[in-house]
């Protein structure tokens, strides 16, 4: 399997970045450009990344293409379609964004509108306008689930592919943001072995981090760093492992080069206990 994660350490070209996602022992990695790049930047780090066999897993949009401000929306899907081109040129597995929200406050919150029947419409429609106008060969578009956006579960991910009818749309996993409650929580390993079960065809890309819950009032639940929480990594690496070894699973959310390494090493670990190869 293929392994990856941030790097959180500066670097001013493509060698420089190749260097440091070895030393991290990387054989995948988050596209370092972006659609601002010009054509010479985007073909020196391709090469780069080819040359040291190192897979490029997604891009990311991160933008709310849902928002309620019309003049932010517009701007965030042009910027979609930018970033799924720049996907397809760089060869990347997927190019990744969250649903979007209705929240005035916060593009990635939570609100009572994002639950609506016209939210969803306008999900699906926005999702098939950005890759109809991309069209893309080599890659796919991708939703990332959240804990209160859609889709915050498996079947609700297997609905909005059927709706969205686009064979260049897939998915992105991120199980720990689905564990939004105590019965996910107490049964992880159940229930991540369902998402793969259910969603495992279409899986381009996989996110990798740990859950807590705190024994307290109301419900807190915590995602932190793989082996900071309760999951079981030996069985989740083994569902990695059996979607091909051009599926990776990347570490996230931590905050420098050294943790990262912490994490990657940790992940490492685990999937060579559960006689699992890692390339790098």
């Amino acid at each position: 399997m293929r392994l990856g994660g941030g790097i959180e350490k500066q670097y001013n070209n493509p060698d420089e970045w190749v260097s440091l996602a070895k030393e991290l022992r990387y054989s995948a990695v988050l596209c370092p450009i972006d659609s601002h790049s010009d054509s010479a930047t985007r073909k020196a780090y391709l090469q780069a990344a080819k040359k040291a066999d190192l897979l490029i897993g997604e891009t990311g949009v991160w933008k709310n293409t849902l928002s309620i401000n019309d003049s932010e929306r517009k701007a965030a899907m042009n910027y979609a379609k930018e970033q799924l081109a720049l996907a397809d040129e760089m060869g990347a597995n997927c190019c990744v964004n969250i649903i979007g929200s209705r929240n005035p406050q916060n593009w990635d919150g939570f609100c009572a509108e994002n639950y609506s029947s016209d939210f969803y419409s306008l999900a699906v429609d926005s999702i098939q306008e950005i890759i109809d106008a991309v069209k893309p060969m080599h890659t796919f578009y991708t939703i990332e689930p959240m804990p209160w956006l859609v889709p915050d579960s498996p079947e609700q991910y297997l609905k909005l592919i059927k709706d969205v009818d686009r064979k260049e749309f897939a998915v992105h996993l991120d199980f720990v943001n689905m564990i939004n409650c105590p019965e996910r929580y107490c049964k992880s390993t159940e229930f991540i072995q369902h998402c793969f079960d259910l969603l495992g065809p279409y899986i381009k890309s996989i996110h990798g981090k740990d859950v807590l819950m705190e024994q307290a009032y109301t419900t807190l639940i915590h995602e932190t760093m793989p082996g900071k929480g309760s999951l079981d990594y030996k069985k989740i690496l083994a569902m990695v492992e059996k979607l091909g070894q051009n599926i990776p699973l990347f570490v996230e959310h931590l905050p420098d080069f050294e943790t990262y390494r912490c994490a990657a090493n940790y992940v490492r670990n685990q999937a060579e206990q559960a006689g699992i190869v890692v390339k790098g």
